[in-house]
């Protein structure tokens, strides 16, 4: 398999999606897409009635090995939905970049480890450097792409093999980034050395933010530049799940989003919400975090707008923690704050 560089990577991508949608080895799902204002938060909710077609798969128990059957992330691979390996220098790759074969986005495409590893993992250091490293080679080349991890059975995770996935924030109309990511961004932040909670939100959400000169870092500052800022948001996790009215020991669950400026970590208590009206059950993962909800029916559209995005992120994640230790930082808007 070719080995490319991070830039080589991201330039490939369009190219190699239109290789294979048009050989049929990638399925591209039509949508919608609406924009739904609550709490002053401008959240997307994109409607695909083609996924309804889509095999509802089990959810994977990450506390059991793999069953016996094809790894979808392993080889042989699908030969027209490989991008390529990431190059992690000195020519040893650690990585493959494929493409999203369920797509509804343009241009979604996975890094998962060549070997297998755990999707009930949290990313390791090299995890996190290959990630950005994608983050910074597409903001080299002209496109802005973000990257979220589902981490455990109750994160929205579909795949046992460890993967992190990427989109690009122009396919989607994000020309400013995901919601959540515009909340966080225009926070006035008191510690930008300590992680901090997004005051506008009900559910137990953290975010760090990179210093300026991370989008420019090489990866051997990178990895420490990360890896401290995730494992003071990982620690968040396993507090707030601790304190929760039914607190969570050992395994847990969290959605992790990653862009040029943050890392956002959210911990859940569920993977679905029982919609009210409808009493479909709506699976969340990170995008749903990151303000971009998923619908597949018209039925499934209007019980979100009337139960409102809020509520459904609290139903599957987690109650606020408001004390010095956890949430040191509530903060406001950057034009608000004094």
């Amino acid at each position: 398999m070719p080995t490319y560089t991070a830039e080589e990577l991201v330039k490939r991508v369009p190219s190699c999606t239109k290789e294979a949608s048009e050989s049929g080895d990638l399925l591209y799902f039509p949508s919608d897409q609406y924009t739904y204002e609550e709490n002053g938060i401008a959240f997307r909710i994109r409607h695909c009635p083609a996924l309804l077609h889509k095999p509802v798969l089990p959810i994977p128990d990450f506390t059991q090995s793999p069953v016996e059957k094809k790894d979808p992330f392993a080889p042989p691979y699908v030969e027209k939905l490989v991008i390529g390996a990431l190059d992690g220098g000195e020519g040893e790759s650690q990585y493959v970049a494929l493409l999203n074969k369920y797509s509804v986005v343009p241009n979604h495409f996975l890094l998962v480890t060549k070997e297998y590893e755990s999707q009930g993992t949290p990313p390791s250091p090299g995890d996190l450097v290959a990630t950005y490293s994608l983050l910074q080679a597409a903001h080299r080349v002209g496109r802005e792409i973000f990257a979220f991890y589902n981490c455990g059975e109750q994160s929205g995770a579909s795949q046992h093999h460890k993967h992190l996935q990427f989109l690009s924030e122009e396919e989607d109309g994000l020309t400013e980034g995901p919601p959540i990511e515009r909340l966080a961004h225009a926070a006035h932040v008191l510690d930008e050395t300590r992680p901090f909670a997004l005051s506008q939100l009900p559910y137990a959400h953290y975010v760090y933010r990179l210093p300026s000169s991370a989008a420019s870092s090489q990866p051997q500052d990178l990895e420490h530049i990360l890896s401290r800022g995730f494992i003071h948001l990982l620690d968040l996790v396993f507090d707030t799940l601790r304190r929760q009215p039914e607190p969570t020991y050992g395994s847990v669950s969290y959605n992790v989003l990653i862009t040029l400026r943050h890392i956002h970590i959210i911990p859940r208590m569920r993977e679905t919400h029982k919609l009210r009206e409808t009493g479909d059950e709506l699976s969340i993962n990170a995008l749903g975090f990151a303000g971009m909800l998923l619908v597949k029916s018209e039925r499934e559209l209007d019980a979100v707008r009337k139960e409102g995005v809020s509520v459904i992120l609290r139903g599957v994640g987690c109650a606020p923690i408001r004390d010095a230790e956890l949430a040191p930082q509530i903060t406001e808007p950057a034009e608000e704050a004094s």
